[in-house]
């Protein structure tokens, strides 16, 4: 059973907007047509970094998480520029989302030399047809080059491979041959993170029914993936990653124990704690126009903002840990004899209540009958 996540100190968020094709199931903030503004882009968050910095809003980092988007899209350099402005605690982890086909040699080169400790691959599939049905423009052999070419980076234990599951067209077989093969890269990922296939309003995906993912063949997925993840050495430690020991996402584990972290850039999210135990939440304007507008005039780059009282954000702490490997306090939840439905889905054991990987499936729903031990004292 393990133990509860240690918080993780505080992060800083990049978001990197630009990406050369937007895929069929994409709803993020990114644009194809303005590469164009990358330099100013960068520059903007080089400037919003150093307003964050003298109004206390930024610590020494402890993770930076570079996403988009497709940060690897941005000149090497320019990147290197955001991540120096950046005050890091000794030994953070830096992270940047790279698309297979956009890595090359002189790319890792100057991430190493900048100081990036970690890549995240958006591989997504190892099937050349489940590609094409997800929009991607990689191929298999793209992913092959990629991950050799960290390996002699000198990131062959600290690069994670993205996948998704539930594409049209991608049989029980075309999982199983993505998962082995992922796990025969060379050198072979120290974590991977597999996330089901979801409809967003708004997309190429949404607007054709027949591409709709199948709720029964995305479990059946998962389980297979966690069964063969865990196989390989890798343990689940959240419900859609999985890693060898030591290797686990620092800066997610942020997100999911509530840490403080600074979003930087169009449509970054930022959260910090306050006083009686609450937090607030805000984030910055969508589109890097508009965005980069503001920055050069002064003005404030929020777009809106909440706040959550303490007995909310309690509530929310325990929805997220429920998600874990650490599980919840027993006590979080009605026992197995108060609950029967309960029975497969969740262990008790160590004072602590753990989703079973049939649980996994049913995490939201279980998430329903969780209760704040500390508010029945």
């Amino acid at each position: 059973m393990a133990s509860p996540i240690p918080s993780p100190g505080f992060g800083v968020y990049v978001h990197v907007p630009f990406c050369s094709r937007r895929c069929d199931y994409c709803a993020f903030a990114t644009w194809t047509d303005r590469h164009h503004l990358m330099g100013d882009y960068a520059a903007a968050c080089v400037a919003e970094i150093a307003r964050a910095t003298s109004a206390g809003e930024l610590d020494a980092a402890t993770s930076v998480f570079f996403g988009g988007g497709t940060p690897s899209l941005l000149p090497a350099e320019e990147l290197a520029a955001i991540l120096a402005a950046i005050a890091k605690a000794p030994g953070a982890e830096v992270t940047v989302e790279c698309n297979p086909e956009t890595v090359t040699a002189e790319l890792l080169a100057c991430y190493r030399s900048a100081g990036v400790t970690r890549l995240s691959f958006g591989v997504q599939s190892m099937a050349p047809h489940v590609l094409a049905s997800l929009g991607r423009e990689h191929d298999p052999a793209a992913v092959t080059r990629a991950v050799a070419l960290a390996g002699d980076a000198g990131y062959g234990d600290s690069y994670s491979v993205d996948l998704i599951l539930g594409a049209a067209g991608e049989s029980i077989a075309d999982w199983e041959a993505t998962l082995a093969a992922v796990l025969a890269l060379d050198p072979a990922p120290a974590h991977v993170s597999a996330y089901s296939l979801t409809v967003e309003p708004g997309t190429p995906l949404a607007k054709d029914p027949q591409r709709a993912p199948d709720p029964d063949d995305q479990a059946d997925k998962y389980l297979l993936a966690d069964q063969v993840l865990s196989d390989a050495g890798l343990s689940w430690y959240e419900v859609s990653n999985w890693s060898r020991p030591g290797a686990e996402c620092r800066h997610n584990q942020l997100y999911w124990t509530q840490g403080p972290y600074r979003g930087i850039g169009c449509a970054a999210h930022s959260h910090a704690l306050v006083a009686g135990g609450g937090s607030r939440r805000w984030w910055n304007v969508r589109t890097p126009d508009r965005y980069i507008n503001l920055v050069s005039t002064g003005a404030s780059t929020v777009a809106a903002s909440e706040s959550l009282p303490a007995t909310a954000r309690a509530l929310e702490a325990l929805q997220l840990s429920l998600r874990t490997a650490a599980g919840v306090p027993a006590d979080a939840l009605p026992s197995a004899e108060e609950d029967p439905a309960l029975e497969d889905l969740v262990v008790y054991a160590g004072g602590r209540a753990v989703l079973t990987p049939a649980g996994r499936l049913l995490a939201n729903e279980v998430s329903l009958r969780l209760r704040d031990p500390a508010a029945s004292r």
